[in-house]
């Protein structure tokens, strides 16, 4: 009964894209709490720019089923639109275009050349759409510290999913050309430069929500290894994006 509810939980949530696109948010709800600026509406835009971004890469490529999540992606998009338009300002309509047209660069087989056919450039490429997502699309201005916070961290978090894919990737990756230690050893420094900000930079119960968060993280990349099950990756080290903000929910239920 347990291992049927697993994978359940597994095919509906983690495959489906809900899951990432859910940590994805609660990333992102993290800084904006952290900012004293949380508002449904933006949190529902968030989630929505994730999901239909992450169903549209992972189908493009199913024939018949792309068109549905096509479809599926247009009324997103109209949905995304109507929540900037109702609530936000045009200047936030623009900023969420470019990061769809980002999205839309990293990945898609209508182009001849994408981002993702770049060696190496990947994990940096993924850091540099959630970063701008927390930093420059929820908040009214730019923040460069949470921008650096944020690439520096998920960047390090794309790094074991390059371990795991490393004897399957066409393109060049860090632990193909570094070896796997290397790569952990670069994902290690990222961390500690996305600690060192945000100790200097965000308030002290967020900051330490973070230095847990980190800690949690630490430990998964140093375990990470290709022979690792995919729910290592998948639900494991995903999970890490939503620690942030779960740990400042503790920490207020606590005291």
């Amino acid at each position: 009964m347990v291992k049927h509810c697993l994978n359940l939980l597994k095919k509906y949530i983690i495959d489906s894209q809900i899951y990432v696109s859910l940590m994805g948010t609660l990333f992102a709800v993290f800084f904006m709490w952290e900012q004293s600026i949380i508002k449904t509406p933006t949190i529902a835009l968030i989630f929505i720019t994730y999901f239909s971004g992450y169903l549209y890469t992972k189908y493009q490529n199913t024939g018949k089923l792309f068109y549905k999540v096509l479809i599926f992606n247009v009324i997103s998009g109209l949905a995304s639109a109507a929540l900037i338009i109702f609530n936000h300002n045009e200047i936030r309509l623009v900023k969420w275009l470019i990061i769809v047209v980002l999205g839309l660069l990293y990945d898609s087989n209508f182009l001849k050349f994408f981002v993702r056919k770049i060696p190496l450039f990947k994990i940096f490429y993924v850091g540099l759409t959630w970063a701008l997502i927390n930093s420059w699309l929820i908040l009214p201005e730019f923040n460069a510290e949470i921008f650096w916070i944020s690439l520096f961290f998920i960047t390090a978090l794309v790094l074991p999913f390059d371990i795991r894919d490393m004897k399957s990737d066409t393109v060049i990756t860090f632990p193909q050309l570094i070896g796997v230690q290397n790569t952990k050893y670069l994902a290690y420094l990222l961390i500690f430069l996305s600690l060192i900000i945000s100790i200097f930079y965000l308030k002290i119960e967020f900051s330490f929500a973070f230095f847990l968060t980190l800690i949690f993280t630490f430990v998964l990349i140093y375990f990470s290894e290709n022979s690792n099950k995919g729910s290592y990756f998948s639900f494991w080290v995903e999970s890490c994006s939503a620690l942030p903000f779960l740990f400042v929910i503790l920490n207020r239920l606590i005291n």
